[in-house]
């Protein structure tokens, strides 16, 4: 805090100590009652029970500037509580680095003399005999005459900040350089001159008159002339030159290199898809591969990073690794520095690593056994590869060859266990899962049949009961639908004591009366025959609404059948209740606790 305890510096401390020569005695440590009192002032100044800190110029410190801002550093030098270190600094303190120093001689002050200090061989009095740059002379200043030397300027360490005492071009002058350009330049117009020259020899000497042109045909070469070409003439062949991506202009002998060949494909055309690779327009460049989806082989661009994963780049990475982990475990081995050391080492890792993972193996199949498991056969075994042609059509019958078989399942296929002519898993009904033969759910079960066993209903005359029970609701919501079936039951009882009335009536002597109830007979028997007609034609309906209600279900896929669809409001069949009761469990059982 602003009110926290000021740190003397050591430098400070010891410069005062140095200053005092041992007067004063050292900061003596607080004691436990003065951090108190220091807390017990700094929480009244933020509470305003306390007058503020003041800095040097008089000014107010807010108690609530944190520790680690209002504290000056140690080397700032304050004496007392300041905020002065984090205000901006006057333009005055900054220092100036545009300030330039003269370097160089002192050419405004001629000196004759030699001066008592002064260097013993030029006599210049800013530097020693040690460190003079000038020549050894034959006779030394000290002892000459006369002598003229310029003194040097001195650079006076009057910086006033940390840049400006560490800058790199202080007291340098820019126009130093224009000498160096302008030297340049002389050579470059010499270097033209002189091959301009060359050049116009070049042409007298190949005339016909020439002494040079005359060994020249006749087949005879100078040597000398031969290098001197080679060396001299750069552009002997800028007009042959037809490299793609650059531009030659013999005229001005120049060759300009394109920074891409205008023939490739930009990187960034490779997939116009944003979300592809990234192309980075700065350096032109792209990573990663513009088409993943497109292989290896027929990729035209694969992007820059397969540079890594190709050639030697993929042991490289392994050589370092290995490196580093020999050297983690004790190793003295590095890549760069040993590397036929490493390369061997490495082999021998490797060979006694296969050593180990085979004894291993071996030690374990000698344990246990099982070695002809370990016989794979071979892959065009495994994966079923033949030779033999197949030609399938679009709707996938085959047209040529023999079909390949479908492969089997590892498990025994078509065993009938315990009297049973199904397998388990044949029948399903309500999420469970059994013998289709016998409907029974019990796995490994015996298989008793579709019939009830002999003397069951004999024993157990109330099975029939839940059913009826069951099927009296069904029977309450047929009535309202078949209103014709009671004139059915009273037509059945009709026509027995109409048959026994009219033999009565037969033996009557009368005719009129047999003709009457014949054609009574008559209409009876045909009301009689459609009421059996539409009871047949009810019969059938509901039989075929029984079967598509079955069938709903068997083609609809377990995934996407509705929930609770499987489930049958519907009367227990007595197959059903024998099952029952069969699984039920009775307390009574003395064998309960131990099935």
């Amino acid at each position: 805090m602003s009110s926290g305890p000021m740190r003397t510096p050591v430098s400070q401390i010891i410069h005062n100590k140095e200053g005092q020569d041992g007067q004063d005695e050292e900061p003596k440590k607080k004691s436990r009652e003065d951090w108190r009192k220091a807390k017990e002032l700094e929480e009244a100044r933020k509470a305003g029970t306390a007058p503020a800190a003041v800095d040097e110029e008089g000014r107010d410190i807010n108690p609530h500037i944190p520790q680690y801002i209002s504290n000056a550093p140690w080397y700032y030098g304050s004496q007392g509580p300041t905020l002065k270190h984090q205000r901006p600094q006057h333009e005055d303190e900054r220092g100036q680095l545009d300030n330039r120093a003269p370097k160089g001689l002192d050419t405004t002050r001629i000196v004759t003399r030699f001066r008592k200090g002064a260097c013993e061989n030029c006599g210049a009095v800013t530097h020693k005999r040690k460190d003079c740059l000038e020549r050894p002379r034959k006779v030394q200043a000290k002892y000459a005459e006369s002598i003229v030397v310029h003194d040097e300027h001195l650079v006076r360490d009057e910086a006033i900040n940390y840049d400006e005492k560490r800058d790199r071009w202080s007291s340098y002058d820019p126009a130093n350089h224009r000498e160096i350009i302008e030297e340049y330049e002389k050579v470059e117009e010499a270097k033209r001159q002189l091959k301009a020259e060359k050049l116009k020899n070049g042409m007298n000497k190949k005339s016909p008159g020439n002494l040079q042109f005359q060994l020249d045909s006749v087949g005879f070469q100078d040597p000398d002339a031969e290098i001197s070409d080679e060396d001299g003439n750069e552009d002997k062949y800028v007009d042959e030159v037809d490299m793609p991506g650059t531009k030659v202009d013999s005229k001005q002998r120049i060759t300009v290199r394109n920074l891409r060949i205008r023939e490739d494909t930009a990187k960034y055309l490779r997939n116009l898809d944003p979300n592809s690779a990234y192309y980075d327009p700065k350096t032109r460049s792209m990573r990663d591969n513009p088409n993943p989806q497109v292989p290896s082989e027929e990729a035209e661009f694969a992007g820059e990073n397969f540079v890594r994963f190709s050639g030697d780049t993929t042991a490289q990475a392994t050589a370092q690794l290995f490196a580093w982990e020999a050297h983690g475990k004790g190793v003295d081995v590095h890549l760069l520095a040993e590397p036929t050391k490493l390369e061997l080492l490495q082999k021998e890792y490797e060979q006694k690593k296969e050593q180990f993972k085979s004894s291993t193996k071996t030690h374990i199949v000698e344990k246990y056994g099982g070695e002809e498991h370990l016989q794979v056969p071979p892959k065009s075994l495994l994966l079923a590869q033949t030779e033999e042609y197949i030609e399938y059509s679009r709707s996938g019958k085959v047209i040529k060859g023999v079909e390949k078989p479908k492969a089997r399942s590892i498990y025994e296929e078509d065993v009938y266990i315990n009297n049973h002519t199904t397998v388990w898993g044949s029948y399903w009904n309500a999420g469970r899962w059994g013998y289709k033969c016998c409907k029974s759910f019990i796995k490994n079960s015996y298989c008793v049949g579709m019939q009830e066993p002999e003397g069951y209903s004999d024993a157990h005359p109330s099975s029939s009961a839940p059913a009826a029970v069951a099927e009296a609701p069904q029977n309450v919501f047929k009535v309202p639908e078949d209103p014709p079936e009671k004139p059915a039951s009273e037509a059945d009882t009709a026509p027995s004591s109409e048959s026994s009335s009219s033999e009565e009536e037969e033996e009557r002597p009368e005719k009129k009366k047999s003709k009457k109830k014949s054609k009574k007979r008559e209409k009876k028997r045909k009301a009689k025959e459609q009421r059996k007609q539409k009871s047949k034609n009810k019969d059938k309906e509901r039989e075929r609404e029984k079967t598509k209600e079955k069938q709903i279900p068997e083609e609809l896929d377990d995934r996407k059948r509705p929930y609770n669809s499987m489930y049958d409001v519907k009367a227990p069949t007595e197959d059903e209740i024998e099952e029952w009761k069969k699984k039920r469990s009775r307390a009574e059982d003395p064998m309960l606790q131990f099935m």
